[in-house]
Protein backbone atom coordinates (compact mmCIF):
# COMPACT_ATOMS: atom_id res chain seq x y z
CA UNK A 1 0.00 0.00 0.00
CA UNK A 2 2.93 2.73 0.28
CA UNK A 3 3.17 3.18 -3.11
CA UNK A 4 -0.27 4.17 -3.72
CA UNK A 5 0.19 8.10 -2.87
CA UNK A 6 2.90 7.96 -5.38
CA UNK A 7 0.59 6.07 -7.94
CA UNK A 8 -1.81 8.32 -7.62
CA UNK A 9 0.39 11.63 -8.11
CA UNK A 10 1.41 9.43 -10.91
CA UNK A 11 -1.18 9.48 -12.54
CA UNK A 12 -2.23 13.02 -11.83
CA UNK A 13 0.61 13.96 -13.11
CA UNK A 14 -0.63 11.86 -16.70
CA UNK A 15 -3.72 13.35 -16.55
CA UNK A 16 -2.69 16.94 -16.36
CA UNK A 17 -0.16 16.05 -19.42
CA UNK A 18 -3.34 14.70 -21.30
CA UNK A 19 -4.79 17.68 -20.78
CA UNK A 20 -1.80 19.66 -22.21
CA UNK A 21 -1.50 17.53 -25.11
CA UNK A 22 -5.48 17.99 -25.56
CA UNK A 23 -5.19 21.81 -25.54
CA UNK A 24 -2.30 21.63 -28.01
CA UNK A 25 -4.65 20.44 -30.69
CA UNK A 26 -6.00 23.76 -30.06
CA UNK A 27 -3.09 25.68 -30.53
CA UNK A 28 -2.01 23.70 -33.89
CA UNK A 29 -5.51 24.49 -35.18
CA UNK A 30 -4.92 28.19 -34.44
CA UNK A 31 -1.66 28.74 -35.24
CA UNK A 32 -2.48 27.62 -38.69
CA UNK A 33 -4.42 30.69 -39.55
CA UNK A 34 -1.47 32.50 -39.41
CA UNK A 35 1.93 30.31 -40.55
CA UNK A 36 2.44 27.13 -42.75
CA UNK A 37 2.89 24.05 -40.95
CA UNK A 38 6.13 23.52 -41.62
CA UNK A 39 7.63 26.68 -39.86
CA UNK A 40 4.91 26.23 -36.76
CA UNK A 41 6.56 22.65 -36.29
CA UNK A 42 10.03 24.01 -37.01
CA UNK A 43 9.82 26.70 -33.95
CA UNK A 44 7.51 24.44 -31.99
CA UNK A 45 10.21 21.47 -31.80
CA UNK A 46 12.97 23.31 -31.48
CA UNK A 47 11.19 25.49 -28.44
CA UNK A 48 10.47 22.10 -27.40
CA UNK A 49 13.91 20.76 -27.17
CA UNK A 50 15.21 23.62 -25.57
CA UNK A 51 12.62 22.66 -22.85
CA UNK A 52 14.42 19.44 -22.50
CA UNK A 53 17.91 20.89 -21.29
CA UNK A 54 16.91 21.57 -17.65
CA UNK A 55 15.91 18.00 -17.55
CA UNK A 56 18.60 16.70 -19.31
CA UNK A 57 21.46 18.03 -16.95
CA UNK A 58 19.49 17.08 -13.98
CA UNK A 59 18.70 13.60 -15.09
CA UNK A 60 22.99 13.88 -15.93
CA UNK A 61 23.76 15.38 -12.55
CA UNK A 62 21.26 12.34 -10.51
CA UNK A 63 23.22 9.70 -12.74
CA UNK A 64 26.76 11.33 -11.50
CA UNK A 65 26.02 11.50 -8.16
CA UNK A 66 24.20 7.60 -8.52
CA UNK A 67 27.75 6.46 -10.09
CA UNK A 68 26.02 5.82 -12.77
CA UNK A 69 26.82 5.87 -16.59
CA UNK A 70 26.19 8.98 -18.60
CA UNK A 71 25.60 8.71 -22.19
CA UNK A 72 27.13 11.13 -23.97
CA UNK A 73 24.60 13.24 -26.39
CA UNK A 74 27.04 13.23 -29.21
CA UNK A 75 27.30 9.61 -29.04
CA UNK A 76 26.52 7.57 -32.11
CA UNK A 77 23.61 5.95 -30.78
CA UNK A 78 22.16 9.38 -29.94
CA UNK A 79 22.53 11.04 -32.98
CA UNK A 80 21.88 8.30 -35.46
CA UNK A 81 19.33 7.00 -33.38
CA UNK A 82 17.42 10.50 -32.99
CA UNK A 83 18.13 11.76 -37.06
CA UNK A 84 15.67 8.52 -37.88
CA UNK A 85 13.15 8.70 -35.04
CA UNK A 86 13.05 12.83 -36.17
CA UNK A 87 12.46 11.90 -40.11
CA UNK A 88 9.62 9.97 -38.53
CA UNK A 89 8.48 12.20 -36.28
CA UNK A 90 8.92 15.24 -38.97
CA UNK A 91 6.04 12.91 -41.61
CA UNK A 92 4.07 12.18 -38.91
CA UNK A 93 4.07 15.78 -37.01
CA UNK A 94 3.22 17.36 -40.85
CA UNK A 95 0.96 15.56 -41.87
CA UNK A 96 -1.12 15.97 -38.58
CA UNK A 97 -0.35 19.79 -38.99
CA UNK A 98 -1.50 19.86 -42.14
CA UNK A 99 -4.40 18.04 -41.80
CA UNK A 100 -5.51 20.28 -38.84
CA UNK A 101 -5.93 23.23 -40.85
CA UNK A 102 -9.06 21.12 -42.66
CA UNK A 103 -10.64 19.28 -39.75
CA UNK A 104 -11.62 20.40 -35.95
CA UNK A 105 -9.35 20.10 -33.17
CA UNK A 106 -11.72 17.42 -31.30
CA UNK A 107 -11.44 15.04 -34.70
CA UNK A 108 -7.94 15.67 -34.95
CA UNK A 109 -7.19 14.42 -31.49
CA UNK A 110 -9.65 11.26 -31.62
CA UNK A 111 -7.73 9.83 -35.14
CA UNK A 112 -4.59 10.58 -34.24
CA UNK A 113 -5.32 8.70 -30.36
CA UNK A 114 -5.98 6.00 -32.76
CA UNK A 115 -1.93 5.49 -32.91
CA UNK A 116 -2.41 3.58 -29.71
CA UNK A 117 -4.62 0.80 -30.80
CA UNK A 118 -1.95 0.72 -34.61
CA UNK A 119 0.84 0.13 -32.80
CA UNK A 120 0.28 -3.71 -31.45
CA UNK A 121 -1.27 -4.09 -35.16
CA UNK A 122 1.78 -2.75 -36.87
CA UNK A 123 4.04 -4.62 -34.45
CA UNK A 124 2.64 -7.90 -36.76
CA UNK A 125 5.73 -6.81 -39.55
CA UNK A 126 7.78 -7.64 -36.30
CA UNK A 127 6.62 -11.24 -35.59
CA UNK A 128 4.80 -9.40 -32.39
CA UNK A 129 1.33 -11.23 -32.36
CA UNK A 130 -1.44 -8.80 -30.85
CA UNK A 131 -4.05 -10.75 -28.56
CA UNK A 132 -7.57 -10.73 -29.06
CA UNK A 133 -8.52 -7.90 -26.98
CA UNK A 134 -6.58 -5.58 -29.18
CA UNK A 135 -8.21 -7.09 -32.23
CA UNK A 136 -11.91 -5.96 -30.41
CA UNK A 137 -10.20 -2.84 -29.70
CA UNK A 138 -9.20 -2.20 -33.26
CA UNK A 139 -12.67 -2.94 -34.38
CA UNK A 140 -14.46 -0.86 -31.95
CA UNK A 141 -12.03 2.20 -32.87
CA UNK A 142 -12.12 1.58 -36.68
CA UNK A 143 -16.15 1.65 -36.36
CA UNK A 144 -15.84 4.82 -34.26
CA UNK A 145 -13.83 6.42 -36.89
CA UNK A 146 -16.16 5.43 -39.21
CA UNK A 147 -19.26 7.41 -37.68
CA UNK A 148 -16.81 10.72 -36.23
CA UNK A 149 -15.60 11.02 -39.71
CA UNK A 150 -18.02 9.88 -42.51
CA UNK A 151 -21.06 11.72 -42.52
CA UNK A 152 -22.81 11.26 -46.11
CA UNK A 153 -21.51 9.00 -48.44
CA UNK A 154 -18.29 6.97 -48.23
CA UNK A 155 -15.63 9.92 -47.95
CA UNK A 156 -13.52 10.82 -45.42
CA UNK A 157 -12.88 14.72 -45.38
CA UNK A 158 -9.13 15.79 -46.48
CA UNK A 159 -8.04 16.71 -43.87
CA UNK A 160 -9.09 13.63 -41.27
CA UNK A 161 -7.45 11.67 -44.58
CA UNK A 162 -3.69 13.40 -43.46
CA UNK A 163 -4.54 13.41 -39.96
CA UNK A 164 -5.46 9.44 -40.18
CA UNK A 165 -2.25 9.22 -42.22
CA UNK A 166 -0.63 11.14 -39.47
CA UNK A 167 -1.83 8.44 -36.93
CA UNK A 168 -0.19 5.38 -38.46
CA UNK A 169 3.21 7.25 -38.95
CA UNK A 170 3.17 8.09 -35.09
CA UNK A 171 2.51 4.44 -34.59
CA UNK A 172 5.45 3.64 -36.93
CA UNK A 173 7.35 6.03 -34.71
CA UNK A 174 6.47 4.29 -31.39
CA UNK A 175 7.56 1.09 -32.80
CA UNK A 176 11.45 2.79 -33.82
CA UNK A 177 11.73 4.54 -30.33
CA UNK A 178 10.56 0.86 -28.93
CA UNK A 179 13.73 -0.40 -30.67
CA UNK A 180 16.05 2.37 -30.30
CA UNK A 181 15.03 3.33 -26.71
CA UNK A 182 16.75 0.16 -24.91
CA UNK A 183 20.33 1.13 -23.47
CA UNK A 184 20.41 4.86 -24.18
CA UNK A 185 19.22 8.03 -22.63
CA UNK A 186 15.34 8.40 -23.71
CA UNK A 187 15.76 12.45 -22.67
CA UNK A 188 18.49 12.67 -24.75
CA UNK A 189 16.93 10.99 -27.73
CA UNK A 190 13.71 12.87 -27.57
CA UNK A 191 15.96 15.76 -27.86
CA UNK A 192 17.58 14.13 -30.51
CA UNK A 193 14.71 13.88 -32.74
CA UNK A 194 13.01 16.84 -31.41
CA UNK A 195 16.24 18.83 -33.26
CA UNK A 196 16.46 16.87 -36.28
CA UNK A 197 12.69 17.41 -36.60
CA UNK A 198 12.73 21.15 -36.41
CA UNK A 199 15.70 21.33 -38.79
CA UNK A 200 13.55 19.04 -41.14
CA UNK A 201 10.93 21.79 -40.90
CA UNK A 202 12.91 24.48 -41.07
CA UNK A 203 14.50 23.61 -44.48
CA UNK A 204 10.81 23.03 -45.67
CA UNK A 205 9.37 26.04 -44.40
CA UNK A 206 12.59 27.85 -46.06
CA UNK A 207 11.97 26.59 -49.51
CA UNK A 208 8.00 26.39 -49.45
CA UNK A 209 6.53 28.61 -47.43
CA UNK A 210 6.88 32.53 -47.33
CA UNK A 211 5.94 34.28 -43.65
CA UNK A 212 6.07 37.08 -42.16
CA UNK A 213 7.08 39.05 -38.78
CA UNK A 214 3.45 40.03 -38.27
CA UNK A 215 2.70 36.31 -39.29
CA UNK A 216 4.63 35.01 -36.53
CA UNK A 217 3.84 37.68 -34.12
CA UNK A 218 0.09 36.46 -34.93
CA UNK A 219 0.80 32.93 -34.32
CA UNK A 220 3.51 33.29 -31.59
CA UNK A 221 0.98 32.21 -28.61
CA UNK A 222 -0.15 28.72 -30.26
CA UNK A 223 3.92 28.16 -31.25
CA UNK A 224 4.95 28.75 -27.53
CA UNK A 225 1.97 26.82 -26.20
CA UNK A 226 2.92 23.69 -28.63
CA UNK A 227 6.68 24.19 -27.66
CA UNK A 228 6.85 24.63 -24.56
CA UNK A 229 3.84 23.44 -22.79
CA UNK A 230 3.46 20.25 -24.99
CA UNK A 231 6.51 18.98 -26.16
CA UNK A 232 8.65 20.60 -23.27
CA UNK A 233 6.70 20.21 -20.65
CA UNK A 234 4.40 17.50 -20.76
CA UNK A 235 7.05 15.21 -21.75
CA UNK A 236 8.71 16.37 -18.91
CA UNK A 237 5.56 15.20 -16.65
CA UNK A 238 5.41 11.87 -18.28
CA UNK A 239 8.59 10.73 -17.85
CA UNK A 240 8.38 11.68 -14.40
CA UNK A 241 5.00 9.96 -14.57
CA UNK A 242 5.47 6.70 -15.58
CA UNK A 243 8.44 6.16 -13.13
CA UNK A 244 5.56 5.35 -10.79
CA UNK A 245 2.36 4.85 -12.83
CA UNK A 246 1.42 1.14 -14.13
CA UNK A 247 2.03 1.07 -18.08
CA UNK A 248 -1.89 0.57 -18.86
CA UNK A 249 -2.67 3.18 -16.69
CA UNK A 250 -0.35 5.42 -18.14
CA UNK A 251 -1.74 4.48 -21.81
CA UNK A 252 -4.97 4.79 -20.85
CA UNK A 253 -5.00 8.23 -19.19
CA UNK A 254 -2.67 9.76 -21.75
CA UNK A 255 -4.96 8.69 -24.47
CA UNK A 256 -7.34 11.15 -22.51
CA UNK A 257 -5.84 13.80 -24.64
CA UNK A 258 -8.28 13.19 -27.37
CA UNK A 259 -11.43 14.12 -24.98
CA UNK A 260 -9.51 17.06 -24.11
CA UNK A 261 -8.91 18.57 -28.05
CA UNK A 262 -13.05 18.06 -28.20
CA UNK A 263 -13.46 19.76 -24.67
CA UNK A 264 -10.76 22.38 -25.47
CA UNK A 265 -11.89 22.95 -29.52
CA UNK A 266 -16.16 23.35 -28.14
CA UNK A 267 -14.26 25.75 -25.10
CA UNK A 268 -11.89 27.52 -27.31
CA UNK A 269 -12.83 27.52 -30.92
CA UNK A 270 -16.39 27.18 -30.54
CA UNK A 271 -16.09 23.89 -32.54
CA UNK A 272 -19.01 21.85 -31.68
CA UNK A 273 -19.05 17.66 -32.77
CA UNK A 274 -23.07 16.22 -34.20
CA UNK A 275 -24.67 13.35 -32.16
CA UNK A 276 -23.22 10.72 -34.44
CA UNK A 277 -19.13 11.85 -34.31
CA UNK A 278 -19.76 12.25 -30.33
CA UNK A 279 -20.99 8.15 -30.45
CA UNK A 280 -18.02 7.43 -32.87
CA UNK A 281 -15.73 9.34 -30.40
CA UNK A 282 -17.32 7.23 -27.70
CA UNK A 283 -16.46 4.05 -29.72
CA UNK A 284 -12.81 4.46 -30.11
CA UNK A 285 -12.57 5.39 -26.60
CA UNK A 286 -13.69 2.49 -25.87
CA UNK A 287 -11.67 0.53 -28.09
CA UNK A 288 -8.13 2.45 -26.68
CA UNK A 289 -9.28 1.77 -23.01
CA UNK A 290 -10.11 -2.10 -24.11
CA UNK A 291 -6.79 -2.82 -26.15
CA UNK A 292 -4.70 -1.12 -23.50
CA UNK A 293 -6.42 -2.67 -20.32
CA UNK A 294 -6.61 -5.94 -21.62
CA UNK A 295 -4.30 -5.98 -24.59
CA UNK A 296 -0.53 -6.02 -23.08
CA UNK A 297 1.14 -7.43 -20.20
CA UNK A 298 1.41 -5.68 -16.86
CA UNK A 299 5.16 -5.61 -17.62
CA UNK A 300 4.71 -3.09 -20.66
CA UNK A 301 6.24 0.17 -21.06
CA UNK A 302 3.83 2.24 -21.97
CA UNK A 303 4.92 3.57 -25.00
CA UNK A 304 3.54 7.98 -26.06
CA UNK A 305 5.36 9.82 -28.57
CA UNK A 306 4.25 13.62 -29.41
Amino acid sequence: MSDNPQRLRANFLLLLTAVIWGFAFVAQRSGMEFVGPFTFNAIRFLIGGLALVPLMAAMDRRRGAAGVAIVPLRGRGIVLGGALAGLFLFSAATLQQMGIAFTTAGKAGFITSLYVVLVPLLGLAFGHRPPAAVWAGAVLAAAGLYFLTIEGGFRMAWGDVLVLGGAFLWAGHVLLLGRLSPGTDPVKLAFAQFMACAALSAVAAVLLETTTVADLQAALLPILYAGIMSVGVGYTLQVVAQGHARPADAAIILSLEAVFAVIGGWLLLSEALTARALFGCGLMMAGIVISQLFGRPEDAAAEISH
